[in-house]
């Protein structure tokens, strides 16, 4: 194996990791914040109030392991459009779902933001406006998250990496995902019900993400051994004689 076969091998088991990392990360944060009270969506502003403004509120630490899951996510992304790019598949959806991802990234970089924000604010007034501002930029990050699935998904699956059940369960984690972003309004207003589509679509993307970086770590090889095989093959064949 040529030094930049061998390059981009190790490049995508990186970004399968990656993937497998910044589906642990969030998972784990979550695991700190729902235990210790967080408010879902579609929680009154009380509920908020009272949590944010309790003695060290988790958001705190949490907030501190959110950097490296944005930068996980971007690898993983990349690492995912690079390995459909090298197998020929569907680049418009392979660059639609990269751009989903760095739309989320940039999306919940607020959401976050907003929380530490709400977790030193010092009064109600300011916890309360505030967390209003958080549910509907939090609600509206499904729309991204709908994409990132659906286009890596469909992306993965024409080029050959992905199976037909990863498939389908990024595509109905996506539409979860997508209704949950178009129902925010009502979620917003007291209808926190409807929150339960955004729910089953985060724990479903959390099992894809995890998919999606075992399969880029397996595959790596013989995806870039193909390449560097095929490419050598179509060099030879138009080589001129002496």
């Amino acid at each position: 194996m040529s030094r930049k076969s061998f390059d981009a091998v190790v490049a995508q088991q990186t970004a399968g990791a990656a993937g497998i990392g910044f589906a642990l990360l969030i998972v784990a944060a979550n695991l700190v914040l729902v235990p210790a009270g967080m408010p879902s969506p579609g929680s009154s502003t009380e509920e908020a109030i009272e949590f944010f403004l309790s003695a060290d509120p988790p958001t705190i630490a949490v907030s501190a392991l959110l950097p490296a899951v944005w930068a996980l996510a971007t690898l993983f992304a990349a690492g995912a459009l690079a390995a459909v790019l090298a197998t020929g598949g569907r680049t418009a959806w392979a660059y639609a779902g990269f751009a989903g991802v760095l739309l989320q990234n940039a999306t919940f970089t607020v959401v976050v933001a907003i929380r530490l924000a709400m977790s030193t604010a010092g009064d109600p007034a300011s916890v309360g406006t505030l967390w209003a501002l958080h549910e509907a930029v939090f609600g509206f990050n499904g729309t991204f998250l709908a994409l990132a699935m659906f286009g890596l998904g469909t992306a993965g699956f024409t080029a050959g990496l992905l199976t037909r059940w990863q498939l389908v369960l990024g595509t109905v984690a996506a539409c979860l995902q997508f209704a949950g972003a178009t129902l925010t309004p009502l979620i917003v207003t007291g209808h926190d019900h409807f929150a339960l589509f955004g729910l089953a679509g985060w724990l479903l993307w959390a099992v894809w993400l995890i998919g999606y970086g075992i399969t880029l770590i397996r595959s790596a090889d013989h995806i870039h051994r193909s390449t560097t095989t095929a490419t050598t093959a179509r060099h030879g064949a138009g080589a001129q004689p002496d």
